[in-house]
């Protein structure tokens, strides 16, 4: 079982950053690929960013390109999603989720097994 945590959201204005971190129990999450997904109101729940078990291996939303950044701790058991020059379109709840790696894995497509609770990112105009 593979239990994640979600942090640092907030409310920031447009421009700004934040760093969202997604903490995991268990001593398996190296074998884990991870994404961030988020949902806006009234929208679908859409893929935003997903990286392998090494870390060698990353896909982005097109419109966060450039923009965001995905990372991944294995010592600490933690990933992170790197949010810089927010746009107020991009006000949603995040969420991280983690998926066994397979060599098949392509990380906007695959069925994550497990999910955080989610953590809100705001952007003001």
């Amino acid at each position: 079982q593979v239990q994640l945590v979600e942090s640092g959201g907030g409310l920031v204005q447009a421009g700004g950053s934040l760093r969202l971190s997604c903490t995991t129990s268990g001593r398996t999450f190296r074998s884990y690929a991870m994404g961030w997904f988020r949902q806006a109101p009234g929208k679908e729940r859409e893929f935003v960013a997903a990286i392998s078990w090494s870390g060698g291996r990353t896909y982005y939303l097109d419109s966060v390109k450039g923009r965001f950044t995905i990372s991944r701790d294995i010592a600490k058991n933690t990933g992170y999603l790197q949010l810089s020059s927010l746009k107020p379109e991009d006000t949603a709840l995040y969420y991280c989720a983690a998926v066994k790696y397979g060599s098949n894995w392509y990380g906007p497509a695959a069925k994550y097994d497990y999910w955080g609770q989610g953590t809100q990112v705001t952007v003001s105009s």
